[in-house]
């Protein structure tokens, strides 16, 4: 809640499909895993959809908004990062990530609360000059399947005070964060030192967090809870 008791308004970041059916349906939509606005709600918060727009609109949007969540997704266009594609990269997905990118460095600019959740961690992490691992084996299980591994919160960061010990979190996901974006540390890692949390170095920043897994697909609402908590 805030200050004066109303639920925060949270927006999260959406797929834009060429085609989803439903009912007698065939058509384009905007989409979230309901997965995301469900832990929004679970956490206090109220959830908002955030389909790619124009990313001039981006920082008009953010002040509307009481905190921001970047959702996973398909993979960073390794152009954003200055990578050759790996055959294994997915294919581009120009309009989210102009999209996501201009709502990441809208809420930075203004100080609005910002998660990034998968995609939007790494999406973080290129916002900030960072780099990707293209791919890596063992965060994911079978195609449509999550998996699950144990992270290891870094003591005295943002994110070990909010989940301060060692826990199994829900993971699908083959790329990862390698070289950490301006002012960035890691808060968190997977068992084979794969950075599976990030946030602002510097005390007394804004409320930024960026975790690796998917906490939409899991029980525990002390992540979404500690965005929510945040906002003033």
């Amino acid at each position: 809640m805030t200050t004066a008791g109303r639920r925060p308004l949270i927006g999260v970041s959406t797929y834009l499909e060429a085609g989803a059916r439903w009912g007698a349906w065939e058509l384009p939509a905007a989409l979230l895993p309901a997965g995301y606005p469900r832990l929004v709600q679970r956490a206090g918060g109220i959830a908002a959809m955030l389909p790619p727009d124009d990313p001039a609109h981006a920082a008009a949007t953010v002040a509307r908004l009481d905190g921001v969540v970047i959702a996973g997704g398909p993979d960073v266009d390794p152009a954003r990062y200055g990578a050759d594609r790996d055959p294994r990269t997915g294919p581009p997905a120009e309009a989210r990530d102009a999209w996501e990118l201009a709502l990441i460095e809208a809420a930075l600019a203004s100080g609005t609360p910002l998660l990034g959740i998968c995609r939007g961690m790494q999406l973080l992490n290129v916002a900030l000059g960072g780099t990707l691992v293209q791919h890596i084996d063992g965060h994911a299980a079978t195609l449509g399947v999550f998996g699950d591994h144990t992270v290891k919160p870094v003591p005295g960061t943002r994110y070990a005070e909010a989940v301060p010990e060692e826990t199994s979190v829900p993971t699908f996901h083959h790329q990862a964060v390698d070289r950490l974006g301006r002012g960035l540390v890691a808060s968190a890692y997977a068992g084979d030192g794969t950075v599976e949390a990030v946030e602002p170095g510097v005390p007394g920043s804004g409320w930024v967090l960026g975790v690796q897994w998917h906490p939409e697909m899991g029980e525990d609402l002390r992540v979404m809870g500690a965005l929510v908590g945040a906002v003033g």
